[in-house]
């Protein structure tokens, strides 16, 4: 089992990220509302909630934290767990340190270590998705009788998208044809975050991380207990 190594800096979070926050973050609402509303919806019974990549929480809604008796953060990045603690006081969060990317047996290592709690991976599935074939195999067994939920990086863009509502995603719906939804005609410029491949996707919305930042996000939740 390896332990999460200390980031102060990275393509998905740190320093970089808590700027863009203080930058655009009056801008993030409409992503807040949508994943908001996804949390609200999945209610998953228990009571202990463990949070990979949450960063300081900045499109996490207080309310949805507030309604667990104990949460786990799998944190990499110090300033973020620092501006965490004091942006929800009333939430008990405590800090954990395994590192559930490392490899293909990591995902069991998660499973074991919080028998009782339910997962959400925020928004980071898609930032540091293992090169290991093998880690969403073993993700999806180790978690199949579990609560956890997953809201991933799908594509990013820099053109402004013509549509930013939340749309579900049906059964053998392809990418492309999702896309289409939200940028409906004209050149787009894509970078793929490697997700839609890998992981289930039952619903996605536009987050506009800057004005020429433009994420789609996927979601995925499943409900067991």
């Amino acid at each position: 089992m390896r332990a999460l190594r200390t980031q102060w800096l990275d393509a998905g979070g740190g320093l970089g990220y808590h700027l863009r926050a203080w930058r655009h973050g009056a801008q993030w609402q409409p992503y807040r509302a949508a994943l908001a509303g996804w949390l609200q919806a999945w209610q998953p019974p228990q009571r202990q909630l463990v949070i990979i990549g949450p960063s300081a929480g900045h499109t996490l809604p207080g309310d949805f934290l507030e309604g667990f008796s104990r949460v786990f953060i799998l944190e990499p990045d110090p300033l973020a767990r620092w501006l965490l603690l004091r942006r929800f006081p009333r939430v008990r969060f405590e800090a954990g340190a395994l590192d559930c990317f490392a490899d293909a047996q990591a995902p069991g290592w998660l499973a074991c270590t919080y028998p009782d709690a339910v997962f959400l991976f925020a928004n980071v599935i898609g930032q540091y998705l293992p090169a290991d074939p093998g880690w969403v195999p073993a993700l999806r067994q180790a978690l199949a009788e579990r609560s956890w939920a997953s809201c991933h990086d799908l594509v990013a863009s820099t053109r402004t998208p013509d549509n930013t509502s939340p749309r579900d995603v049906s059964e053998g719906q392809t990418l492309e044809a999702l896309l289409t939804g939200f940028w409906p005609a004209g050149e787009l410029d894509l970078h793929d975050h490697g997700s839609w491949q890998t992981l289930p996707t039952q619903a996605a919305t536009i987050w506009s991380i800057t004005p020429r930042q433009h994420h789609l996000v996927g979601w995925y939740a499943q409900r067991a207990g």
